[in-house]
């Protein structure tokens, strides 16, 4: 059986070339051997799965996609316009979403991730009224609290449309999920998430790679590329193992009273890589047939 290839965006611009913020990553996984395949992200996101794989050769075997963050709908659509050409992809459908999506992760990491319930919410549905959020932050008991959908926040806009500083203020807490919901428009992802705020240490934060279930990097968070730090991982590693997923993130924050909680997980095919950083050894790890 060939061995597993890369799927990259296209520059928008000239489709013939790798997005230029993932040039340098497809190089190394040139470097490392690895088959290269271009589709294009826009044409995906548009709904135009046909153009948006078009120059993905017929028949050519299996892909891990590597590029911008994709919708879990227009994955599964992904995965079976790659099937009509006869190419599949190694992380199906499921597993995408459950390692891409809150709800996906949430119960295996139950005991290492803040305090979480979540409500369905589809982009431009009407807002529920303030005595619906209220009722749901019920099962997260006092305190300050993060809003989010399944798959992102809005911390660089943390006082409007993230930061609940008392969770039981319901007018505070309806104006923040309203603002948020306000500010992710159409890719707003399955719904309004509510987390338990919990103080961790400034920087003190890691992004670790996992391929079938073993930790094979840690890096520094984007957010914060100049920082790296050497997270425990024996509690993680199991639940990455449950988990089931074969490439997947974990970003670990070191909490203020010194224990390491896990605020993310990620499909390792859309998490990002610190600046500078092409994915090294990463791509050779990730070729197996």
């Amino acid at each position: 059986m060939a061995e597993t290839g890369f799927l990259f965006c296209c520059d928008p611009l000239r489709p013939r070339r790798t997005d230029p913020e993932f040039t340098r990553e497809a190089a190394a996984a040139r470097q490392a051997g690895a088959r290269i395949s271009l589709i294009d992200h826009d044409a995906l996101l548009a709904g135009d799965v046909g153009s948006a794989v078009d120059r993905v050769p017929r028949d050519s075997g299996s892909y891990r996609y590597r590029g911008w963050m994709v919708p879990s709908g227009r994955y599964a659509e992904l995965e079976r316009a790659l099937a009509d050409r006869g190419c599949s992809l190694r992380t199906g459908g499921a597993d995408y979403r459950a390692a891409h999506e809150l709800p996906g992760w949430y119960e295996v990491f139950e005991e290492l991730t803040p305090r979480t319930v979540w409500r369905l919410l589809s982009p431009g549905e009407t807002l529920p009224g303030a005595d619906v959020w209220a009722g749901l932050a019920r099962g997260l008991g006092s305190g300050p609290g993060i809003v989010k959908d399944f798959v992102k926040s809005r911390k660089h806009e943390w006082d409007e449309a993230c930061f609940v500083p008392e969770l039981a203020d319901r007018d505070r807490l309806a104006s923040v999920i309203r603002r948020f919901v306000e500010l992710q428009e159409d890719s707003l992802a399955g719904g309004v998430v509510l987390r338990a705020f919990e103080p961790f240490v400034p920087g003190g934060e890691a992004r670790v790679w996992w391929v079938d279930g073993e930790p094979v990097r840690v890096t520094a968070h984007p957010d914060t590329p100049g920082r790296l730090s050497e997270p425990r991982l024996d509690a993680v590693c199991e639940a990455v193992r449950t988990l089931g997923c074969g490439w997947v993130t974990t970003d670990l924050a070191l909490r203020e009273d010194g224990v390491w909680r896990v605020v993310e997980v990620g499909d390792g095919q859309v998490s990002g890589l610190p600046a500078g950083d092409d994915g090294g050894s990463l791509f050779g790890l990730l070729l197996g047939p």
